[in-house]
């Protein structure tokens, strides 16, 4: 299994399946729009624009698992994202991200790339994950862990 294996919903409502990214450097976060960590979404854009064109490509996951900060429908969450952060990269439906409801994409994703001392739960918004040309998750990073910061691991699988 790999990325490329899951299907999922834009945040339009239209089905797909992930494996139009075969090829493309991944770069999976899961959003929401009143985090504290939002301002992110300025750090990821510029990194859309600076490598979308090398090869990468990074899609969002906006979820309301952690503490109501993604409440609102999709049209509102893609608005939201545009107006106020500028995002132009691809977003898809909101979906559960952890626990028994989380969508099998991060069901896979979790599993694969546990956290910190092999956790498998997504712990807070904006947890990245690293996925190389060939479907493989490469690497997880913390919400903590800014664009800027991960921009030379991206680098490298370029």
């Amino acid at each position: 299994m790999t990325v490329y294996d899951y299907r999922v919903n834009t945040i339009q409502g239209k089905e797909e399946s992930l494996s139009k990214y075969k090829g493309q450097v991944l770069l999976i976060v899961n959003t929401a729009t009143k985090c504290g960590f939002a301002p992110q979404f300025h750090g990821l854009q510029k990194l859309h624009e600076k490598y979308s064109g090398r090869g990468l490509a990074i899609i969002g996951f906006p979820s309301n698992q952690f503490m109501n900060q993604e409440p609102g429908e999709n049209t509102e969450i893609a608005s939201a994202c545009e107006l106020n952060f500028g995002v132009t990269f691809p977003l898809y439906a909101k979906i559960d991200v952890k626990g028994q409801t989380a969508h099998p994409l991060y069901q896979y994703l979790t599993k694969e790339s546990p956290g910190v001392l092999g956790s498998k739960s997504i712990k807070w918004n904006f947890t990245k994950f690293l996925v190389d040309r060939n479907g493989r998750i490469v690497k997880r990073f913390a919400p903590t862990a800014t664009p800027e910061k991960i921009e030379s691991h991206i680098q490298s699988l370029l």
